[in-house]
């Protein structure tokens, strides 16, 4: 029997408490720092199986690390279980549902991410112990993915100083191996204060706010003409100060979220939106607090390991659909904008993807960001994406939360841990490609020193803890 059939054999005997594990994470629906249930589900899951685990790694109250076996090589698999605020949605529906309004939902598939995750390091350990396989896995507890940088924390921590290689995956449309890099990027709140009066009777007593961020905004807006063309700059008015018109806004608070290729760029791009919002206080008579919330780090990709496990997806081969399942996808392909249908259609897509693309995204960047980046940057990292949607679903959509508990989701999941068990087994079977590996990481990084962009003192903070805990940077 092949290891791919072992590995298979496996994971199908655990089907069922994996959906299992993966439905109940998508019902928890908990954002960053806050994921308690869905930490505590695959800590006890792990424990199970087997293995030792360290909670509240890093300091971090929904970080754990799961560990099997001993000595070298440490082989470390990656998984998020975060997930979106304002995305609640019934499962199955293909139409805008919302189980409560305003509420959560994994519109990133992170439940997926995690079970899938989990998949692969079951299915190792278990092959170790049958095997008499040397070495050691680790399954990484990654919180706060969206927004939160968890793994930046956890970097930053040394959490992975002694890992030799990592593997990880994400819930897509498409079936591909991963040979891009991704936007380094920042997230910074801007916290206005002036003084509030009667807007009529006595306005010249009052310093608005809110005057502050919209001067703010219209300064950033201009300003982007004026760096780099793959930079981005995203914001969103968080405190408007209220709601009454007849009143001079006291307070007011925007968020900025700030991409660009390098650390470094995010770095010096920051810099002038500080500046901006300085001139922003002054022009309004105001005082600014510049507070930091999250950063990633750029990606930096692994062409031996991106290769290596896009052979393992051709060997396992894709998943295919019923008819019911087609049928399910084209029901919520039919919710998607004429523009979403257009973009299909120049891909050539159909309903679902069922074959494995032949190798990769071009080694350019992607714009988008994860935090998977700052692990990169410390260890050669490999990455597949892998179907779990109908074809042409946006991330961070209500229909990829709608999809994230279907039979096409748990197919794509269990695909995934099958696909990382096999690529991490060769690795450990085979210390030439972890030499080669690192050695290609070492030429990526091109003298390059990981510098983590989340200031000294910062530490991960919740939601619900955020106004008191996120640190404020010293300007």
């Amino acid at each position: 029997m092949s290891y791919h059939e072992t590995i298979s054999n496996i994971i199908e005997q655990k089907r069922e408490k994996l959906i299992e594990l993966s439905d109940k994470i998508w019902g928890f629906c908990e954002t960053k720092y806050e994921e308690f249930q869905s930490a505590d589900l695959l800590c006890t899951t792990l424990e199970e199986e087997g293995f030792q685990v360290k909670r509240q790694a890093g300091d971090i109250e929904t970080a754990f690390v799961g560990s099997y076996g001993s000595g070298k090589p440490v082989i470390a698999i990656l998984g998020e279980y975060d997930a979106l605020s304002g995305l609640s949605q019934k499962a199955g529906v293909a139409a805008r549902e919302a189980i409560v309004e305003g509420g959560n939902g994994h519109g990133c598939g992170h439940n997926l991410l995690g079970s899938g995750s989990l998949a692969a390091a079951i299915a190792i350990r278990h092959y170790m112990e049958q095997n008499g396989l040397k070495g050691t896995v680790r399954y990484y507890g990654c919180p706060a993915e969206e927004g939160g940088g968890g793994k930046a924390h956890m970097a930053r921590a040394g959490l992975f100083d002694d890992v030799d290689v990592a593997f990880t995956w994400h819930p897509w449309d498409e079936n591909l191996a991963y040979n891009a890099r991704m936007l380094a990027t920042s997230q910074v709140y801007f916290k206005f204060k002036g003084l509030s009066t009667h807007a009529s009777f006595s306005p010249h007593l009052g310093r608005s706010a809110l005057d502050a961020v919209e001067l703010m905004n219209v300064g950033a807006n201009f300003l982007r003409e004026h760096i780099i063309p793959d930079a981005r700059l995203h914001y969103a008015i968080t405190n408007t100060g209220g709601s009454a018109p007849n009143v001079v806004q006291a307070e007011a608070e925007v968020l900025y979220k700030i991409r660009a290729p390098k650390m470094r760029q995010v770095s010096e791009i920051s810099e002038r939106i500080f500046n901006v919002a300085r001139g922003a206080a002054l022009m309004t008579g105001t005082q600014v607090d510049i507070q930091f919330d999250g950063a990633s780090a750029d990606l930096i990709p692994n062409i031996t390991l991106g290769s290596l496990m896009h052979n393992h997806f051709k060997q396992i081969g894709a998943e295919s659909y019923t008819q019911e399942e087609i049928d399910f996808s084209k029901s919520f392909q039919a919710t998607f904008s004429e523009e979403e249908m257009k973009a299909i259609r120049n891909k050539k897509g159909k309903e679902l993807s069922d074959k494995i693309n032949e190798y990769l995204f071009e080694p350019d960047f992607i714009a988008a960001s994860t935090d998977v980046g700052d692990v990169s940057w410390i260890v050669p990292t490999g990455q597949i994406y892998v179907t779990t949607c109908a074809f042409g679903t946006q991330p961070h959509s209500w229909q990829l939360v709608a999809q994230g508990r279907s039979s096409i989701a748990h197919k794509g999941m269990l695909l995934a841990g099958k696909v990382i068990a096999a690529s991490a087994i060769e690795t450990m079977q085979n210390p030439e490609l972890i030499e080669k590996a690192k050695a290609e990481h070492k030429k990526q990084l091109g003298g390059e020193v990981y510098q983590s962009l989340i200031p000294l003192g910062v530490k991960p903070s919740s939601i619900k803890q955020a106004k008191s805990r996120v640190a404020t940077i010293k300007v």
